[in-house]
């Protein structure tokens, strides 16, 4: 089974991969259950749909790692779990953890002021089974995204307050990476036939696979 297959997307950026050694959680949102079941939490930044306390309470369990922007790390006592560690980190960097490298990004918008770049939001690499998944975070095609090099791309494609299906598909044409899997859209933001705009859009060689089921 290819980690292509242990990628879910459930509802705006919430995300869970489930590798060979760890479960990670980026951005939890509107969890139907609580499994209890992550190694590590990761949050991009601090709006109500990626920063969410109660969710982040469902998916964590007695060891998890929670990792998040430095520019938000105090926000971390709003979440009543005793996490074995919280990890804060910087745009821009390269980092370890418990056997995980990973990369940041930063995530930011251009002309739109939902996601100013001086807050200090991000993106992860995340390397893992010999292959790098970008989880890009709520962004637009900034210099820094347009830099990323991955196999597996997680991007935004809602529009309003980060890249629509057009301007994401010209940003996963750019970076070209093997696989692109729509998120946020179909929640607040965006309809679920966004994803197949997004696919129309993308070029024959990256494959699209829509995870979020309506």
């Amino acid at each position: 089974m290819s980690i292509v297959d242990q990628i879910d997307v459930f509802t705006q950026n919430s995300i869970r991969i489930r590798g060979k050694d760890k479960t990670i959680y980026i951005d939890p949102f509107q969890m139907k259950e609580a499994p209890h079941d992550a190694d590590i939490v990761m949050v991009t930044h601090d709006h109500y749909d990626h920063f969410s306390p109660d969710d982040i309470v469902k998916v964590a369990g007695d060891d998890t790692v929670f990792v998040l922007p430095a520019a938000m790390e105090q926000k971390a006592s709003k979440v009543p779990v005793k996490f074995s560690r919280v990890f804060a980190v910087e745009p821009g960097g390269s980092y370890e953890l418990d056997g995980l490298g990973f990369e940041t990004v930063a995530a930011y918008n251009l002309l739109k002021p939902f996601h100013p770049k001086g807050a200090g939001w991000v993106g992860y690499i995340l390397k893992m089974e010999d292959k790098r998944i970008y989880i890009a975070g709520d962004t637009d095609a900034t210099r820094e995204a347009k830099e990323v090099k991955c196999d597996i791309a997680l991007v935004p494609i809602g529009g309003t307050y980060t890249m629509d299906p057009s301007k994401a598909a010209d940003f996963i044409n750019t970076i070209a990476p093997e696989v692109a899997i729509p998120t946020h859209f179909g929640n607040a933001v965006g309809k679920p036939g966004d994803a197949d705009d997004f696919a129309g859009r993308v070029n024959a060689f990256v494959k699209v696979v829509n995870k979020i089921v309506f």
